[in-house]
C-alpha cells in the first residue's frame, strides 16, 4: 500500500495540480487544465467535492447497473483518506474539483449546517451519479465560484462564494434524494437485510457480549457507511435507523416480558442494557406503561 500524502492547505493541492492559488481557503479546478499525474492516496485538511466526468460503463450497484452515467460526485470531509494506490500509471484526470476550508464557512449559515450534509461521510462506492441535466447544474455552480475567484477578493467575495457552495450542496441533497428513489428495489433489499440483521442479533448472545445494537454495527454488516444507511432508511420509511432499531428492540422486549420465569432485570441484560432502569425508562416511554405493568396486563387478559 502506497503512502498517504497529507495536504493540510489548499495551496498544496493547487501546487500539485500546477494551478494558481486565487484564494487561500477555496479553489475550483477543471482537471482538463491540469497536467497528467500519477495515482495517489491523500488525506485532506479541507472539504473536497469531486465531479468525475466518466461513463460508469458496466459498473454495478447491488445487482443493477448505475442508473445515471453522465457524471459521478464524491464528497470528502477533512481527515478522510481518498484516492487509490500508485501503480506507476500516468493518468489525465477528467472532471472538476471544489476545495474549501472550514475557516471559509465559519460564522456562516453553511458553517452551522455543514454536518447536515451527511454525504460527506459516505463511502466512495456510495457516490452520487448524475444525469446530463444534473451534471450541467453542478458545473454551472462550479463556474460561478470560479468566476468569483477570478474577480479578486473584496468584501462581497466570501458571501457570494459561500452562497454558491451552499447552493451546490443543496442541489446535491436533491440529487441524492432522486438517487434513493430511482434505486427503490435495491433499497428495499437493503431494508430486508437490515431487518434480518436485527433478528439475528437478538437471537444470538451479542446483546450480552456487545450490548445494544448500533447503526454503525448494522451498516458494517451491510458494507455501507452509517450515514448512508441512515439516510436510505429515512428516505424509504420516514423513520431513522436508530428509531427502527428501537422499535425492533421494544417488540422483542414485549415478547420477553411475558416470560415470568425471568425478572425484568434479567430481560434487560439479555437485551443488551447495562442498567435495568434504562430499559424500564425506554419501555415506558415507547409503550406507555412499565415492563412490570405490561406483564400484568398480559396475565389479566
Amino acid at each position: 500500500m502506497s503512502e498517504i500524502i497529507k495536504l493540510d492547505h489548499i495551496y498544496q493541492y493547487n501546487d500539485r495540480m500546477n494551478q494558481e492559488t486565487l484564494h487561500p481557503l477555496v479553489s475550483v479546478i477543471d482537471f482538463s487544465n491540469t497536467p497528467p499525474t500519477q495515482r495517489a492516496r491523500y488525506s485532506y485538511g479541507f472539504y473536497a467535492v469531486f465531479l468525475k466526468e466518466v461513463k460508469c460503463g458496466d459498473l454495478m450497484y447491488g445487482r443493477n447497473y448505475y442508473d445515471y452515467q453522465d457524471g459521478t460526485m464524491v464528497f470528502t470531509a477533512p481527515g478522510q483518506v481518498v484516492g487509490v494506490d500508485n501503480n506507476g500509471e500516468i493518468i489525465q484526470p477528467k472532471g472538476w474539483v471544489l476545495l474549501f476550508h472550514l475557516d471559509l464557512i465559519k460564522g456562516t449559515t453553511l458553517g452551522r449546517n455543514i454536518k447536515n450534509y451527511s454525504f460527506f461521510s459516505y463511502e466512495v462506492y456510495e457516490a452520487l451519479h448524475l444525469s446530463e441535466q444534473e451534471r450541467h447544474i453542478v458545473i454551472d455552480c462550479l463556474k460561478n465560484i470560479e468566476l468569483e475567484l477570478h474577480r479578486g477578493i473584496d468584501k462581497h467575495s466570501k458571501m457570494l462564494i459561500v452562497s454558491n457552495i451552499e447552493l451546490l450542496l443543496n442541489y446535491s441533497l436533491r440529487f441524492y434524494d432522486r438517487q434513493f428513489i430511482t434505486r427503490e428495489n435495491v433499497n428495499k433489499d437493503t431494508l430486508t437485510k437490515f431487518e434480518k440483521i436485527m433478528n439475528d442479533y437478538f437471537q444470538s448472545d451479542k446483546p450480552l457480549t456487545i450490548g445494544l445494537p448500533s447503526v454503525q454495527y448494522c451498516a458494517d454488516q451491510l458494507h455501507l457507511s452509517a450515514n448512508y444507511l441512515g439516510d436510505l432508511i429515512k428516505k424509504e420509511t420516514g423513520k431513522t435507523a436508530q428509531e427502527h432499531i428501537q422499535l425492533y428492540l421494544i417488540d422483542t422486549a414485549k415478547e420477553k416480558v411475558f416470560d415470568t420465569s425471568k425478572s425484568i432485570s434479567e430481560i434487560a441484560y439479555e437485551l443488551g442494557f447495562k442498567y435495568p432502569q434504562h430499559f424500564t425508562r425506554l419501555f415506558k416511554k415507547c409503550v406507555g406503561v412499565s415492563p412490570n405493568e405490561y406483564r400484568m396486563q398480559g396475565s389479566v387478559s
